[in-house]
């Protein structure tokens, strides 16, 4: 591992690291909050009063919104503390029903196996999953001018049978893809899988990765490497540009050939979620991501996810996801029940 790489890397860990720790407090355990709090109607609290910690682990895809999400509620409710760590969508669903945390991320549906151990998930926003290469690719041009379809994503993550930038491109070019996949349990995978044809993240083959940060890191450091992200981790959350030493493949949606003008939006981030919200561009990748309790949630549960279906809504475009449609934000707040 080169030192650039283990600094880069260090530097993703640092971030998260500080994110959680800007949205925690020490003093409580894991699970304090399961059915032991009832704060006052609308979900505010005194002062004064004692304060209650929420825990909270999950999908990489939904770590930033729901940071925010945790910054700006606490902003109105300052008794209430979050303790938000990653690990991928299969560690928060297994903290959640194991009752190590009290909410899990999950950037994908829940399992029928899961829901039978109580799985109660809430849609909150949406998410796309994208296909990622390296900004100094020797093909660079020739892959953003062709891109890819979901058929030629199936040979290269899938069968294998697309082995060589010739083979994906139509040229006599033998350099080898180096292809990279998710080594954790994660939604992403999972939304890769089913956009290449496959069921489950275990369809997909290539050297893996842990979380996020790692599989942008090794396709930013490989000039010929292809992975895949959450734009979270894709674009950069200030300036909404491609973050420096990527490139996202774009995807042929009409299967001529080549990538066309309404089929070229992946150089702001701003334009990709619009494409997203106009489903343009196709689910999967593209998913909701859900906030997921075991049975029921509690009455202090409850009253985040009314602010985050609500109020938290006006904060879902800058920090870069795309909100609900109106109807599914009503069918959500009918599923937790109004206060």
């Amino acid at each position: 591992m080169t030192f650039l790489k283990s600094k880069q890397i260090l530097f993703w860990l640092l971030a998260l690291t500080m994110i959680v720790a800007s949205c925690a407090t020490p003093s409580a355990a894991p699970g304090a909050t399961s059915g032991s709090s009832d704060p006052a109607a609308g979900g505010s609290s005194s002062a004064g009063g004692e304060v209650t910690t929420v825990y909270v682990s999950g999908a990489f895809a939904l770590f930033p919104m729901m940071a925010v999400w945790a910054e700006e509620y606490q902003k109105v409710n300052p008794n209430v503390r979050f303790d938000i760590q990653g690990g991928g969508a299969g560690k928060g669903m297994t903290d959640v029903l194991s009752n190590a945390v009290d909410i899990a991320m999950v950037s994908r549906e829940t399992r029928p196996e899961e829901e039978a151990q109580g799985a109660f998930p809430v849609p909150v926003t949406i998410d796309a999953v994208v296909g990622t290469f390296n900004a100094n690719n020797p093909y660079r041009y020739q892959l953003l001018a062709t891109g890819i379809t979901s058929e030629k994503a199936a040979a290269i993550w899938i069968s294998g049978e697309i082995t060589t930038w010739g083979q994906l491109l139509g040229t006599d070019a033998t350099e080898p893809i180096h292809v990279y996949t998710r080594s954790d349990a994660s939604g992403a995978g999972e939304m890769w899988a089913k956009f290449s044809g496959g069921v489950a993240q275990e369809d997909l083959s290539g050297t893996a990765v842990n979380a996020d940060p790692g599989l942008a890191e090794a396709v930013r450091q490989d000039p010929l490497g292809v992975g895949y992200n959450n734009i979270g981790f894709t674009y950069d959350l200030a300036t909404g540009a491609i973050n420096e030493g990527l490139q996202v493949i774009p995807i042929d949606l009409n299967g001529n050939g080549q990538i066309d003008p309404d089929e070229d939006f992946y150089q702001d981030r701003d334009d990709l979620t619009a494409a997203i919200a106009a489903e343009i561009y196709p689910y999967p990748p593209a998913r909701p991501l859900y906030l997921v309790t075991k049975g029921e949630p509690n009455e202090l549960i409850r009253d985040f996810y009314r602010w985050v279906l609500t109020d938290g809504q006006a904060f879902v475009p800058d920090a870069g996801y795309i909100n609900l449609p109106e109807a599914r934000i009503q069918e959500a707040l009918e599923l937790i029940g109004q206060p």
